[in-house]
């Protein structure tokens, strides 16, 4: 439903603030899209003349095919010794070894053996699928291709040369991320040619990287052969130096060991295993010596007691001692066995005298020979002692040659053993493998109708793009009703384009959007003075067309529809619109009284509208502005103003007349009427500053003609910059609602003018 038009002023503060105060920055989407809307068919045209581009060049173009083959390349280590490596370690390095490789696969020399294997050199056909054109001097004879007969040297390299520069320039290598795989690719006209240069291509490139590794390997087995060389005569030197070096400090060396870092260690020596044995002996000697003092010292009664003979002797004097008492005790002294038992009690005695003398000598003579051997030996090892020292001294020496002769064994075992596998073992495995050969493409790769069509909308869209944004460069027209406080001025109203430009017919209908633009434009014109609307202004614009005679037309129907006494006057005397818009054809005009021909009750002519009066522009004068500039249009405006409570001026246009300056030091004010995305701002800000220098007071701008974006017709949206729309849409598709409101707005007229007057006069 429609507001009435007492709403559209209950807040004249409030509009005063909005018509002054700038508006919020217009998001930047929507100033791109305000700007597509205005010049949609000029990128309505680019895009398709780009798209029609686009399809005939794919179907123009030589169909394109592409063969693939997939190869693996593993990362690999070329170690030739344990001691040295050809290629370092590290992990960092993949990187570069992976771009060294996908450089190798485009290299020159590669591409050569390409060419070389598939005869391609003598291949005019091959030349002629590409469309390469060769120099006469290079083409060859018809016939079979073989060998380059009849060619100079220089010809066969450049044959030569345009074949690799022709299969390098359409080869492709596509990684594959994260992984050790590579794509190979050949694209050509010929897609059997396509398989047998990618087929080739891959074979020819793991035959490469095992020549390369083929010759590493005998490069390496030369320097091992070297090395092996040297390090032999190293070994003997030292060895000799060796043996030499322990045979003069008499170093005999009875046993060695290997530790675990490959040192061979001496354990025992000659002189070490003397002194050990002589240390045994001299151990147990000693252990002699001291039993023997043990028993020297102690006495001969122990070793008597131990000694079986005299015990035997004891025993036997023991029993004879008994028999010759017995015999002595029954028979007397006189018997004479008893003589013969002392005699033989005698020689017992005697013997175990004899016994014991012999034990007792015995046990000096041990006791002085295990003292003299204990002293024998540890003289023998007090001197190997100090041989040992001596040798100990001597075997510093003796290791250093021994490390020596161990460095140079380890280095020559190490490369002796190395030399044996390459031998064996040649060039190893291949770092690099084919996963997949290429088959014959059975489709084209290009041309590719769908990516070319996107591509040429793309390039369309940019160039559009390009275009719309140089353009909207270059043209720097009004495009933002907000853009008016750039000027300096206040934002009056923003009036649409009415549908086939007949505004005063739409100003008679009260329901549409430009009457009610035009009301919400004379509400914020009275709002902008302390004493309310102006007496008298003038409407003015840059140049014609813009719709400022619509507009004072409008401004005046919709005052006297109000109830204010309104008078319209035509002062753009050189093309009046006044008469023409209004279908009146006067036989007086403003000419005449300017020129004193008549009076101003002349010059009147009341409208079938109340409260309206219109003075037409008369003939066109010969000299307009002496006309506004002789006192009778002050006069005249005067005498307007003191019978009409408003009168509104058609003035004439700024650009290149003076007409407007003289015509505005006669009224209150005037207003500024700028066609939406019409006269460049340049030239609006020059006439406004020509205003400003005769002092006009300049009330306000009035936009017209404007079309919201993606809006036209009386289906416009507008909001001052303030965001709120009118649409009223047509009533009679709108349902019950909508033919309430037209109901509503189409009450008495009367009434309704009444209304707005009051709420104009106080505001």
């Amino acid at each position: 439903m429609n507001p009435p038009l007492v709403a559209l002023s209950a807040q004249p503060h409030a509009a005063t603030l909005n018509a002054m105060e700038p508006a919020a920055p217009e998001p930047i989407l929507v100033r791109y899209w305000e700007i597509f809307f205005r010049r949609r068919w000029m990128v309505l045209s680019i895009v398709t003349a780009a798209l029609a581009a686009g399809i005939a060049l794919t179907l123009l173009q030589t169909p394109q095919y592409t063969a693939e083959a997939r190869i693996e390349i593993s990362r690999s280590q070329d170690n030739v010794t344990d001691v040295e490596t050809v290629t370092p370690q590290e992990a960092d390095q993949d990187l570069e070894f992976y771009q060294t490789q996908y450089a190798l696969l485009e290299a020159r020399s590669l591409a050569q053996r390409v060419v070389q294997r598939l005869g391609l050199t003598r291949d005019d056909d091959f030349f002629n699928t590409f469309g390469h054109q060769l120099d006469e001097g290079l083409m060859m004879a018809d016939g079979p291709a073989g060998a380059l007969t009849g060619f100079s040297r220089e010809q066969v390299e450049e044959r030569n040369r345009e074949a690799v520069d022709l299969f390098l320039s359409h080869v492709g290598i596509a990684p594959i991320r994260g992984s050790a795989l590579v794509d190979l690719r050949f694209t050509s006209p010929d897609a059997q040619l396509s398989r047998d240069v990618v087929n080739a291509w891959a074979d020819e490139y793991l035959q490469s990287n095992l020549d390369r590794r083929s010759a590493s390997s005998l490069d390496a087995r030369a320097f091992l052969s070297e090395q092996l060389q040297t390090l032999r005569g190293r070994l003997e030197v030292s060895e000799r130096e060796l043996v030499n070096y322990a045979a003069n400090s008499g170093i005999v060396t009875l046993s060695q060991n290997e530790s675990a870092d490959g040192r061979t260690r001496t354990d025992r020596t000659l002189t070490i295993a003397d002194i050990e044995a002589l240390n045994t002996e001299l151990a147990a000697a000693t252990s002699d010596r001291i039993r023997a003092e043990s028993r020297l010292t102690r006495g001969t009664d122990s070793a008597m007691v131990e000694n079986p003979t005299l015990s035997a002797l004891r025993q036997d004097r023991a029993e004879v001692a008994a028999n010759l008492s017995s015999v002595e005790a029954r028979f007397g002294p006189e018997y004479p066995p008893l003589q013969a038992l002392e005699a033989q009690l005698a020689q017992i005695e005697r013997s175990i005298a004899s016994e014991e003398a012999r034990v007792t000598g015995a046990a000096r003579t041990d006791f002085t020979q295990a003292l003299t051997r204990e002293r024998e030996l540890r003289s023998r090892i007090n001197g190997l002692r100090g041989n040992l020292v001596n040798e100990q001294q001597a075997s510093i020496q003796y290791n250093i040659y021994q490390r020596e002769v161990d460095t140079n064994r380890q280095l020559y075992d190490g490369l002796l053993q190395r030399f044996k596998e390459i031998g064996v073992a040649g060039v190893g495995m291949n770092n690099v493998s084919i996963v997949d050969t290429a088959e014959v493409p059975r489709f084209p790769s290009s041309p590719n109708m769908l990516i070319n069509l996107a591509a040429s909308i793309i390039a369309g869209i940019g160039l559009a793009a390009a275009v719309v944004l140089g353009l909207e460069q270059i043209d720097r027209s009004l495009r933002d009703p907000a853009a008016v406080r750039e000027l300096g001025l206040p934002l009056l109203g923003v009036i649409p384009r009415a549908e086939g430009d007949d505004v005063i017919e739409a100003v008679h209908d009260r329901k549409s959007a430009i009457s009610e633009a035009y009301v919400a434009a004379q509400t914020n014109l009275s709002l902008l003075t302390d004493k309310g609307l102006p007496e008298s202004f003038i409407l003015t614009s840059t140049r014609p067309g813009e719709g400022k005679s619509s507009s004072a037309m409008a401004l005046a129907m919709s005052l006297a529809r109000v109830g204010r006494r309104t008078v319209l006057v035509d002062a753009d005397v050189r093309s009046p619109s006044v008469e023409k818009y209004l279908e009146i054809t006067p036989d007086k005009g403003l000419t005449h009284y300017l020129t004193g021909r008549n009076s101003v009750d002349d010059l009147l002519i009341d409208m079938e509208q109340p409260n309206l009066n219109v003075i037409t522009a008369g003939p066109p004068p010969p000299n307009a502005a002496e006309l506004f500039a002789s006192p009778r249009f002050a006069d005249l405006v005067s005498e307007l103003k003191s019978r009409f409570d408003v009168v509104v001026i058609d003035a004439p246009p700024m650009l290149g007349l003076a007409d407007v300056p003289l015509i505005s030091s006669a009224v209150d004010g005037l207003i500024y009427a700028i066609e939406y995305n019409g006269v460049q701002m340049r030239g609006i800000r020059a006439s406004i500053e020509r205003l400003r220098t005769v002092h006009a007071n300049v009330f306000g701008a009035l936009v017209t003609k404007y079309e919201q974006p993606g809006r036209g017709g009386y289906g416009y949206g507008y909001g001052y910059g303030y965001g709120y729309e009118y649409g009223y849409g047509d009533s009679r598709s709108g349902g019950e609602a909508s033919e309430t409101g037209g109901d509503m707005a189409m009450e008495d007229g009367a009434a309704q003018d009444r209304a707005n007057k009051a709420v104009l006069e106080s505001a």
